[in-house]
């Protein structure tokens, strides 16, 4: 009987210590997603209508951290492009209009292959051509964050977009042309900050995805990577950021870089504005560590010398 108690009271013990284990894993998984979710800026695009998110989160709901109100991607804002205008989709965890229902797989087929949870092709503009080269962990990590929000009952907005560009079933001649899901490989040559700020610069930031032209169809002229982009996201023009001295950042230095990605400060003193501005608010929330790999690959890219207009500073885009 005492064996029988001491074997009863082990097993509740190894029972209490695995349950102990796995909420330590699920916290950090959590803590782990907000970092990504954050730094893959995904408000500034899923963000709903102004004030919309605050009347629809339920009581009990999460308190920002930091002045202001939660902010939830309720979805709705609207990105134009040459192709007509795109809406962005709730991603709350809403059941209904959101992605409450979504599994983990098809969370992660929608980042890693551009396909929607009924089997629809996804519309470009929805950056999975950069998402796709993210780790299955860090897409594991960003689903438990996301299913941590406040649901928002909103429903989603039609896509603007003009024929035949509406058409998700052409998608699929454009995907043969334009996307790659391999994974990021690794040059152990280069380094572990080089390689880590490759990795955050493609896949989770997806940086190429403003500043490198398009073609007609709306493909990366990947020939031309990082040498910006005139017209870009709602007409706005990304800068050059390769390491050309004249039209580029190749004066720059690694800490120059390294404040425009915390503060939004140019090595000018300039602060700048338009979509760059939502931008740093993610990178500003990353580590000294990996703000510091973003720019020693930064620094890296083979120069391209592009006159480009200038980007709108704060100052300009009031």
């Amino acid at each position: 009987m005492k064996l029988s108690r001491l074997f009863t009271g082990l097993l509740i013990v190894i029972g209490f210590l695995a349950a102990a284990q796995v909420r330590a894993a699920d916290a950090e998984s959590i803590t782990r997603g907000k970092y990504l979710y954050e730094a893959a800026d995904c408000y500034s695009c899923h963000g709903g209508p102004k004030g919309a998110q605050n009347r629809a989160a339920p009581a009990g709901s999460p308190k920002p951290t930091s002045g202001g109100s939660l902010k939830l991607p309720s979805g709705g804002l609207g990105l134009d492009t040459p192709f007509g205008t795109f809406r962005s989709p709730n991603i709350t965890p809403d059941k209904q209009y959101g992605i409450g229902a979504w599994s983990q797989a098809e969370f992660k087929t929608a980042l890693r292959s551009g396909i929607g949870r009924k089997g629809e092709y996804l519309f470009p503009v929805f950056p999975y051509t950069s998402f796709s080269k993210l780790t299955d962990r860090d897409m594991e990590d960003m689903y438990a964050y996301i299913m941590t929000l406040p649901a928002v009952p909103l429903p989603n907005k039609p896509h603007e977009a003009k024929p035949p560009f509406s058409w998700r079933a052409l998608l699929i001649f454009w995907r043969e042309l334009f996307f790659d899901n391999e994974p990021i490989s690794i040059e152990p040559a280069r380094g572990e900050d080089w390689n880590r700020g490759n990795y955050l610069v493609h896949a989770v930031a997806h940086c190429e995805e403003c500043h490198t032209p398009r073609n007609f169809l709306g493909g990366l002229t990947l020939s031309r990577s990082f040498s910006g982009n005139i017209g870009g996201p709602d007409k706005q023009n990304a800068p050059n950021i390769t390491s050309d001295v004249k039209t580029g950042i190749g004066s720059w230095s690694i800490a120059d870089i390294e404040q425009l990605l915390k503060t939004g400060m140019t090595p000018g003193s300039d602060i700048i504005g338009s979509g760059m501005k939502a931008v740093v608010q993610g990178t500003s929330k990353l580590t000294d560590a990996d703000r510091h790999a973003m720019a020693v690959y930064l620094k890296s890219i083979p120069p391209i010398h592009v006159d480009l207009p200038p980007p709108k500073l704060a100052s300009q885009s009031k």
